[in-house]
């Protein structure tokens, strides 16, 4: 009886109070997940010149992956709002493992789509039932918990192409095998999460959970905001699929670099994109969620107008300030949202994941298409335009907290 008792002293204590070593823990979670889905445009340049692919077919193997990625997660999240299950995420851990596997062993353009495909469902599993961990583990300090979560991806995001350049570049596509390895160890991870994230929730079924309410909006005023947000999420995700699909062609066109050397360029805007992820949640707390997010998509504006233009180093500089400062921007959207329908915290979370990552997908085939037609440098042309769309952040309602 007593170490019962104890036991929900210990778990009410972590529902009120922000548990970082949760938070650090599924964080870098995410960071291995991100790693292994960063895996796949990272080998974009061996694949397409080792099975002669088009710019259309590299934009269908990320639609592939992307769709998969976001079109479960809202069905992901709306089921375990109503029926939780702490131990789903080793199931898409595993989904991933295996999709690494078949990349690594991928001869043809079809079997690539599967290994991509496999890969894309693990992730529409990890990222809503993260996100209310995330959420569970905050203390209240959402914004800073989403923007630790954030930037373990982000950093793994960015981690991909320079292990892709230093280990498979030099010796060969079943090198990819080395990634199994971060599949096992998230694995691991995930499992001694499940536990912590098991005892939470008996907790919260004992003791009946009342959430606060961040908003007096009606509904309609709920919807044009949740509008809002996927009209910015659109404008983000399609120019970051712009920045982080074809990255390296463009950059090996326009400056005639090497595979390796353009990999490492990509590394540095993928760094810069993490690091301003670290910055949007905790600005979203101290001075308001609106305006990190008008900010960080509209901001990006002229520097994004810039880049076609500019030599190698100024597209360095500009590649970095554009990805600290739009990075910014989703750990305050995916905060907002959650605040805007606080009682759907996995069905609102695997629609924005969702949504996003669709918006990835599909400015990821519309852009390859256009690139065969015209030329790479044309499509950064033309993307340059994207963040202006996030002067409608003008109109959101500005939430304040009670």
């Amino acid at each position: 009886m007593d170490s019962i008792v104890n036991a929900s002293s210990k778990n009410k204590d972590l529902a009120q109070k922000t548990v970082y070593s949760i938070l650090f823990s599924i964080s870098f979670a995410h960071l291995l997940n991100d790693l292994i889905q960063a895996v796949i445009p990272s080998v974009y340049p061996i694949l397409k010149a080792n099975y002669n692919l088009s710019f259309s077919q590299i934009g269908l193997i990320t639609f592939a992956f992307q769709l998969t990625a976001s079109l479960f997660q809202p069905f992901v999240g709306y089921y375990t709002d109503k029926y939780p299950k702490p131990f789903s995420q080793i199931y898409g851990m595993l989904f991933s493992m295996l999709g690494v596997i078949c990349i690594a062993y991928a001869d043809n353009f079809y079997w690539i789509l599967l290994a991509v495909m496999l890969i894309g469902t693990g992730s529409s599993v990890f990222h809503p039932e993260s996100a209310r961990i995330s959420n569970m583990a905050s203390g209240g300090k959402r914004g800073l918990a989403q923007s630790i979560f954030q930037v373990g991806g982000n950093f793994g995001t960015a981690l991909g192409p320079l292990l892709v350049a230093l280990i498979v570049v030099p010796n060969g596509q079943k090198y990819l095998l080395w990634f199994v390895i971060a599949a096992a160890i998230g694995l691991v991870i995930i499992s001694k999460i499940a536990y912590w994230y098991r005892d939470n929730l008996i907790y919260k079924q004992q003791k009946k959970v009342v959430f606060a309410d961040f908003q007096r909006l009606t509904k309609s005023k709920v919807k044009w905001a949740i509008v809002i947000l996927l009209v910015v999420i659109f404008s983000k995700f399609f120019y970051s699929a712009c920045l982080s699909t074809y990255y390296t062609f463009y950059v090996i066109d326009k400056f005639h670099l090497s595979i390796k050397e353009a990999q490492f360029h990509m590394f540095l805007y993928l760094i810069a994109y993490a690091a301003g992820t670290i910055l949007g949640g905790p600005l979203g707390d101290k001075i308001g969620r609106k305006y990190v997010i008008w900010l960080s998509v509209f901001g990006a504006a002229p520097f994004a107008l810039l880049l076609p233009y500019v030599n190698l180093f100024w597209t360095d500089v500009l590649m970095i300030v554009i990805g600290i400062i739009i990075s910014s921007a989703f750990p305050a959207i995916l905060v907002y949202a959650q605040e805007l329908l606080p009682k759907k915290l996995g069905m609102v979370s695997g629609l924005f994941y969702g949504f996003a990552f669709g918006m990835g997908a599909l400015g990821s085939a519309v852009l390859g298409k256009l690139a065969d037609y015209t030329s790479i440098q044309f499509v950064y042309q033309v993307c340059s335009f994207l963040p202006l769309i996030g002067i409608s952040c003008y109109f959101l309602p500005n939430l304040k907290k009670r």
